[in-house]
């Protein structure tokens, strides 16, 4: 007596069962999604599934490969499956941007419009730990003195660290469908630190940071600003990106140490400015020696020559001048400024790390803007 033969699952079976996954972090099928590329089936019950992933490197890949394999596996007369994954061009992840809205067109960003005369300076370093976020919190704390009106943006998403370092303790406040931010030392501040509980980590990909930074900079109610600051987590990933494409004007400041390795990281960092077409209004180098409380003497304590490596660097790399705006020694009180929310800037101004600081922010605060939306007093003949 012969066993019935089991024919494989049609192409109709297989699409239902993958309606039953969800992205993990949008929460909505992966068909309605628009991920499922192609679906192969094989006379010996082998499924072949392609699978769009919104943004390479996804951290939960391992997860949407799973849920497939579990959800077709359970169909009958399916023996084996194989999902293969792609990722999305930036048209696909247009299209996606504009489901999830649903259909609604992209809510205008103030500060991308070349009307626009708030200057936009994006911190950026190669790697972590060059106090990139105590440079970023100075330079906004010092501009704001000045008698500018000025933003502060945390977009480290996952090292978010500006609340505490600028010694904001409110939350932002929804009036009908605007985020008033907190403000601190005269800095309008917001940080996704201010939207959660505790200390718990923020666990996002790609469209979820894009997302944050784009809310960030349409739903925050930011007023009339002469300078917005954007702390950038550290390297060249999503959020980096993210801001060229929604901030093409924004200024790059790379912040590195002495150190050549470091330096070396941070060339990177800021040759990301010629894929993306930005300018690099800087290099700013951290830590860059350390004065003796007796004598006064410098001590190289991470090398030297790091911040001339990198503005060298990149201004071959550019084909325009990148200047070396200044040098920050390593003071302790820089650090306990950042600890207790009161940037050096404000608590010593007389330190030499903090005078260093002022006189990098004069020279941005000073730097001519441009004529995109300044009226020329010209009239035709």
């Amino acid at each position: 007596m012969t066993s019935p033969t089991v024919s494989s699952p049609t192409a109709e079976q297989v699409t239902r069962a993958l309606a039953t996954v969800n992205d993990p972090e949008i929460h909505r099928p992966i068909t309605d999604l628009g991920m499922v590329k192609n679906i192969e089936i094989s006379p010996d019950g082998t499924v072949r599934v392609d699978v769009y992933l919104t943004v390479a490197g996804c951290p939960l890949r391992d997860t949407i490969t799973r849920d497939v394999t579990a959800a077709v596996s359970a169909l009958e007369g399916v023996s084996r499956v194989r999902v293969e994954l792609d990722v999305m061009s930036e048209e696909q992840r247009k299209a996606l941007q504009t489901q999830l809205r649903g259909g609604q067109p992209a809510p205008e960003i103030p500060f991308a419009q070349p009307t626009s005369l708030t200057r936009v300076f994006a911190v950026a370093s190669g790697k972590g730990g060059v106090g990139k976020s105590s440079v970023t919190v100075n330079l906004a704390a010092a501009l704001a003195a000045s008698g500018l009106s000025v933003g502060l943006a945390d977009v480290d998403i996952y090292g978010h660290s500006v609340p505490r370092m600028m010694g904001v303790t409110g939350r932002p406040t929804q009036v009908e469908k605007m985020i008033m931010p907190p403000s601190a030392h005269g800095v309008k501040v917001i940080s996704i630190g201010m939207f959660k509980e505790g200390n718990s980590p923020v666990v996002w990909r790609g469209p979820m940071l894009h997302r944050a930074l784009q809310q960030f900079m349409t739903d925050v109610y930011w007023g009339d600003l002469d300078v917005l600051l954007l702390d950038l987590p550290p390297g060249t990933g999503d959020m980096a990106i993210s801001v060229a494409q929604l901030l093409p004007n924004a200024e790059l400041l790379v912040v590195t140490t002495p150190q050549l390795a470091a330096a070396e990281v941070a060339e990177r960092a800021g040759a990301l400015a010629t894929q993306t077409h930005q300018r690099i209004a800087g290099v700013i180098e951290n830590m860059s020696y350390l004065l003796c409380p007796h004598c006064g003497e410098p001590t190289d304590v991470f090398g030297s020559g790091g911040g001339e490596t990198v503005a060298s660097a990149l201004t071959r790399i550019t084909g325009t001048p990148v200047s070396l705006l200044g040098q920050v020694p390593i003071d302790v009180r820089l650090r306990q400024g950042g600890d207790e929310g009161l940037p050096l800037v404000l608590s010593d101004a007389a330190a030499p790390a903090a005078q260093e600081l002022r006189k990098i922010a004069d020279g941005l605060s000073t730097r001519a803007r441009g004529l995109a939306g300044r009226s020329l007093s010209i009239s035709p003949r």
